[in-house]
């Protein structure tokens, strides 16, 4: 006889066995979940939660969509695993759907298990293609966990791990609300950033850099949209220097800025990009990079020194072609879009006029961030930067708060995100404001005056 299944049972053995990331293993409590579908999710005792995280803002097409549900399994009775070296119908297949939707001829595509790794690669083709060793990335970013990439990372979590050795510079991108060059306009800031990254440059030695890599829009660090010009700007000084530009696009990737890539917003074309997350909505971990033809031809008759045994993993290629063509099939890119601009954008625009906890919300599509602040005329942070248990108590309130009400809430620092699937509808997404008004009541009891 099956044993019964409890939360409690569950919860259990997770702490019996499961080691969690970026955790202190004694002092979490996970959430024992039993069941999740489009964008909720629900516990063992019937507690549901509206999804505004998108789980780690991966699940683009919702939870358990049933044809890509249907895709696994239809994979799964065909042929489960293959190595990376033999062609496969369904990695093919997904390799082409990609590349149509990827900017210029980025038209190569190498699998990887998820972002850190593509992340590790595209690192990897640049200083092959180039000879070079440097890295350029920016403080105000998150690029992954592995050796180069969490070295990449501009966030804290970097600094356990940080060799100071892996060849990376890190310098300061736009981002008007707090700017780091005292700009008063987008067209300054992003005058003022290109200016620092030239200087950067000069000073490090173009010659001695490979790439520079950037999100496209950074994500955990804050939704920071780049100012007009600004993509173009870094995009030229790469051209001018031989400098293999890459382009993040783990997170903002496959619709969830309104657009198949984040890039298409500004109308430039990387010579990499990285991609994981809503490629196949995290059903099967599955990333790669998009190369273009020119490093593409670097490695034509020249090996490539890097593999992975998943690479391509066919069950992950079939969530991956079944989450494109639904994705189209269903207009969900368009979707994002539109419920960014018709339902999220004007709803954040109210919150923040009624609430003094909220300093600013910035974002696109269904890829947005609430800054918390305790001052809005000092933009004093609601918590401060990297804050830890006493000092983070007031965003640990309001978290409880939403998840209380039955929202789940993406929280960073002194920030919310508003991430819900792509797929999410109208109603959903006005449910989930309704329940983000209510919680941010909390925040505001720590402001300043309250």
């Amino acid at each position: 006889m099956t044993p019964h299944v409890t939360g409690a049972t569950v919860k259990a053995a997770d702490r019996a066995h499961v080691f969690h990331s970026w955790s202190a293993q004694a002092l979490i409590d996970p959430l024992a979940v039993a069941g999740a579908e489009g964008s909720y999710f629900w516990d063992y005792d019937g507690n549901r939660f509206l999804d505004f995280s998108s789980q780690l803002v991966n699940t683009n097409i919702g939870h358990q969509h049933p044809k890509v549900v249907a895709a696994v399994q239809e994979q799964a009775a065909k042929l489960c695993t293959l190595a990376p070296g033999f062609a496969v119908d369904v990695r093919s297949e997904a390799a082409r759907l990609i590349a149509e939707r990827t900017p210029g001829d980025l038209d190569k595509i190498f699998f990887t298990n998820g972002g850190a790794e593509a992340v590790e690669n595209a690192v990897r083709m640049a200083r092959l293609h180039t000879g070079r060793q440097k890295v350029l990335s920016t403080y105000r970013s998150y690029h992954g966990a592995t050796a180069a990439a969490i070295n990449l990372t501009g966030d804290p979590r970097r600094w356990p791990s940080d060799t100071a050795s892996a060849g990376v510079v890190h310098f300061w991108g736009p981002f008007l609300y707090r700017s780091p060059f005292h700009a008063t306009t987008e067209q300054e800031e992003c005058e003022r950033a290109l200016a620092h990254l030239a200087d950067t440059i000069a000073f490090e030695g173009p010659q001695s850099i490979a790439a520079i890599i950037l999100e496209s829009v950074p994500g955990t660090a804050g939704i920071m949209t780049p100012p007009p010009g600004y993509l173009a700007g870094v995009r030229e000084l790469c051209d001018r220097y031989g400098i293999v530009f890459i382009l993040d696009e783990v997170m903002s990737g496959f619709g969830r800025t309104g657009k198949w890539f984040a890039a298409e917003h500004w109308d430039v074309t990387p010579d990499l990009i990285t991609f994981a997350k809503g490629v196949n909505s995290g059903y099967v971990p599955l990333g790669g990079v998009a190369i273009s033809a020119a490093i593409a031809e670097t490695f034509a008759t020249r090996p490539y020194p890097g593999g992975l045994t998943y690479s391509g993993q066919p069950l992950a290629c079939a969530a991956a072609v079944a989450t494109i063509n639904t994705m189209e099939e269903e207009g969900i890119v368009g979707n994002a879009a539109r419920i960014g601009a018709e339902v999220i954008a004007p709803g954040l625009a109210d919150l923040a006029e009624r609430h003094p906890s909220v300093g600013e919300v910035r974002g696109l599509g269904v890829f947005w961030a609430l800054e918390l602040v305790r001052d809005k005329e000092t933009r004093e942070p609601l918590v401060p930067y990297n804050a830890a248990g006493a000092d983070n108590a007031p965003m640990a309130e309001f978290a409880s708060a939403c998840k209380a009400s039955g929202l789940w809430p993406f929280v960073n620092m002194n920030r919310t995100h508003v991430v819900p699937p792509c797929t999410v509808t109208e109603a959903e997404a006005k449910e989930g404001l309704a329940l983000l008004d209510e919680a941010l009541t909390v925040a505001d009891r720590h402001t300043a005056g309250a």
